[in-house]
């Protein structure tokens, strides 16, 4: 059972940007990976320069990314996409992809992949590139922004973020006309939080999820764990955390790590909400997903 703790410095991008074959203008870092106790997630960022690209390629993991600032071109499975911040993508297992910078800034990406990347020693790839060059300009040319709202997309979102809960929930719209809505853009919402899913098996997800997280002041979940691992990347505010038993004030630009087994609370004491993006891996199941530790401890104490 682990958690790991620790805060994005960016700083990394002006010094290990790489040049290669496939890639051009590219820094990752790995925030969670097996160095941090990981079996089944991977968390990057990754800094894509003006001018910077990965060629073609695709996987034998499932990947998503985030996109945290700047303009990425995207092309996906054919299609050619320019995303901005606040839009999320899905690779899945086997689908060809490519990325590009063609803007003046510089390109910032949260992703996550499952299962981990293959270590170089390993002896087999889990990475596959086209052997054709890349052309950045022609996708430049090519991107546009995604058809939000065309029932043909697949694999691309975007998500503004969740407002105040009695902003979120008020129905201020006439019922005839509004903006088609349903489970699949759909809120949980339960002790002052608020969770909007982005990548799941609705979304053609099978081995992970990414979603969006906001607390109300006041907001709690109270000290569990979990079958599968999770990863809090902090967007805004400040919270406190119960980090298997330690209890430490998390804010914006750091990350969590909770294993399987790993106990784990957020309790927002503050006067300001508190935003995250979360990722889980495996996918968790239909039941029994959260192991809540006061429902057990009575248990522990010799109550039938």
């Amino acid at each position: 059972m682990t958690t790991h703790v620790a805060s994005v410095d960016w700083s990394f991008a002006d010094r290990t940007t790489a040049t290669s074959p496939n890639t051009h203008g590219i820094a990752r870092r790995v925030l969670v990976g097996a160095a941090q106790g990981a079996v089944h997630t991977e968390l990057a960022v990754t800094a894509l320069q003006p001018g910077g690209w990965l060629r073609r390629h695709f996987h034998s993991f499932e990947e998503s990314l985030y996109v945290l600032g700047g303009e990425l071109l995207l092309e996906l499975d054919g299609h050619a996409h320019r995303l901005v911040k606040g839009d999320f993508a899905l690779f899945p297992v086997g689908t060809w992809h490519a990325l590009g910078n063609a803007g003046s800034e510089s390109v910032h990406l949260l992703s996550v992949n499952t299962p981990l990347r293959l270590p170089p020693d390993a002896g087999r790839r889990d990475t596959f590139f086209a052997s054709e060059p890349f052309d950045l300009a022609a996708l430049d040319a090519a991107a546009e922004r995604p058809p939000f709202g065309d029932p043909r997309l697949r694999w691309i979102g975007h998500y503004d973020g969740t407002p105040p809960q009695a902003e979120a929930l008020a129905l201020a719209d006439p019922a005839r006309g509004r903006r088609p809505v349903g489970r699949d853009t759909a809120l949980t919402v339960y002790s002052g939080i608020s969770v909007k899913m982005l990548i799941d098996r609705v979304f053609g997800a099978e081995l992970m999820t990414m979603f969006t997280v906001d607390y109300e002041p006041g907001g709690s979940a109270q000290v569990h764990d979990h079958p599968f691992e999770e990863t809090y990347f902090f967007l805004d505010g400040e919270i406190e955390a119960e980090l298997d038993g330690q209890v430490q004030t998390i804010r914006a630009g750091d990350v969590v790590f909770s294993s399987v087994g790993a106990t784990h609370g957020f309790f927002n004491n503050g006067t300001g909400r508190v935003r995250w993006l979360e990722t889980q891996a495996p996918q968790p199941p239909e039941r029994h997903s959260y192991r809540w530790v006061d429902h057990w401890k009575r248990f522990e104490e010799g109550a039938d």
